[in-house]
């Protein structure tokens, strides 16, 4: 099947089995590096990107549902020459160690702060349900997203 995809502000032609995973599409077809394959049962968050500013597991939606809606993935976010704000604080809080789980946390980050610009701990809590860092990085992440809505003073 012959889509369209608006993938951080540009429109892609696929030619796809509309049945196929977005990740799939995105990393395959498009050859993002992020978002990532963890799980590929939508529990980790790896695969996560926003789609018309919601966050959503990728490697479960098929990418029929993606087209005509606008889709960012972390490479859309920022540049590195010039981060997204929420990008720059979880740099300044050195809120990874690997890596791998980033687009979930980030792109939810955005999310929740698009939505809540000071959000409450229980309101971190619930936007980031499902969310899976292995490194344990979750006090740093914390404290990114409190840099982000300017709840933390920079160092």
């Amino acid at each position: 099947m012959h889509l369209t995809l608006r993938v951080n502000g540009a429109s892609h032609p696929v030619d796809t089995d509309p049945d196929c995973p977005l990740l799939y599409v995105l990393r395959d077809n498009l050859g993002l590096n992020n978002p990532r394959f963890g799980c590929g049962l939508g529990q980790c968050g790896a695969c996560t990107v926003l789609i018309n500013q919601v966050p959503v597991r990728s490697c479960l939606l098929p990418v029929s549902r993606a087209a005509g809606k606008e889709i960012v993935t972390l490479e859309g976010l920022g540049l590195p020459e010039s981060p997204h704000p929420v990008q720059k604080a979880f740099i300044e809080e050195q809120a990874f160690q690997c890596g791998y789980c980033l687009n979930g946390w980030i792109l939810s980050a955005k999310a929740l702060l698009d939505k809540h610009p000071h959000p409450t701990a229980d309101q971190m809590k619930s936007a980031f349900e499902g969310l899976v860092c292995r490194c344990g990085s979750h006090v740093q992440i914390r404290a990114a997203v409190e840099r982000a809505a300017g709840m933390k003073r920079s160092a």
